[in-house]
């Protein structure tokens, strides 16, 4: 009892501070826009966070030598995907829309995770959970529509907010199949992953320079690159690794749910953005959505 108590302790402040940093990525990430293109952005940073990493993680990695080799293609699809393909499609969305309908399109994570864990994994669901399910879905569409769900059945998306259906897609199939992670040290398997995302966020890079598109680093664009290897990166990324081994991945993914009120907070705060009547109303949908499906999974 008094070590699930310490392990709490531990673990609740760990996962409060990576909802937070999570919700200053999307700020981050617009305050970019012009500044460094998203696919440059995205590769920059896990290269940054990978060789941050590196120092600490290295007598490790030694140790996790025998299980990287033989769960790679597993630890390439957490870094190419999870990592590299949710940061280029969440970058590349902010260019589109703005930062608080990435933050609260980020909600539908866990929606994404619940439905994950049903077809693959043909988890057990209750009535309860289904319908906390079809109202987060129901905040989401809210958002990607622009409060005008006919847009939606029209299929007329802006961009920014198709990518980012895109973007948890990414995530939430990342999320999910950290129940089948490895057994390694959290530090040898964040290093990994990293260094996967670099790898596989290069042929997005090299797009954006074949395309003429790339947008090269001003002073702004690298203080970017460095607040997003190190903060939403390297240490948030490993606060959320930790925060599962401590106290579980039900639990600790209940955390999720700040990401988008910090984010919109702080968006409001930070970059000014207006917050619309829909945009209320989305994250009161996607939060109580999730409270009822949590409760219904107990």
């Amino acid at each position: 009892m008094q070590r699930a108590a310490s392990k709490a302790a531990l673990a609740y402040p760990l996962l409060v501070a990576t909802t937070l940093a999570w919700g200053l990525n999307a700020v981050a990430g617009k305050f970019a826009v012009g500044h460094i293109s998203p696919l440059l952005l995205t590769h920059l940073r896990w290269g940054g966070a990978f060789l941050a990493a590196l120092p600490f993680a290295w007598p490790y990695l030694k140790q996790d030598w025998p299980v990287i080799r033989r769960h790679a293609p597993l630890l390439i699809a957490y870094g190419a995907i999870g990592f590299s393909g949710f940061n280029a499609a969440l970058y590349s969305a902010l260019n589109h829309t703005s930062a608080i309908n990435v933050v609260i399109e980020q909600a539908g994570m866990p929606g994404v995770i619940f439905a994950l864990n049903f077809l693959v994994l043909r988890e057990y669901i209750t009535a309860r959970q289904l319908l906390g399910f079809v109202i987060t879905v129901a905040g989401v569409a809210l958002i990607v529509s622009g409060g005008q769900l006919s847009r939606l059945l029209a299929l007329d998306l802006n961009r920014g907010d198709a990518l980012m259906l895109v973007a948890i897609t990414c995530y939430g199939g990342y999320t999910a199949a950290l129940r089948i992670k490895p057994p390694m040290h959290w530090l040898s398997f964040i290093a990994v992953i990293s260094f996967t995302a670099w790898l596989g966020s290069f042929p997005f890079a090299a797009w954006e320079y074949a395309s003429d598109t790339i947008i090269w680093p001003d002073a702004i664009g690298l203080s970017v690159v460095g607040f997003a290897a190190l903060v939403p990166g390297l240490i948030a990324q490993t606060a959320f690794i930790r925060g599962n081994e401590l106290i579980g991945g039900n639990r600790a993914g209940i955390f999720l749910n700040l990401v988008p009120i910090f984010g919109t907070l702080l968006s409001v705060v930070l970059l000014g953005e207006t917050l619309h009547l829909f945009h209320v109303v989305a994250l009161t949908l996607v939060l109580g959505g999730i409270a009822l499906a949590e409760r219904g999974g107990r």
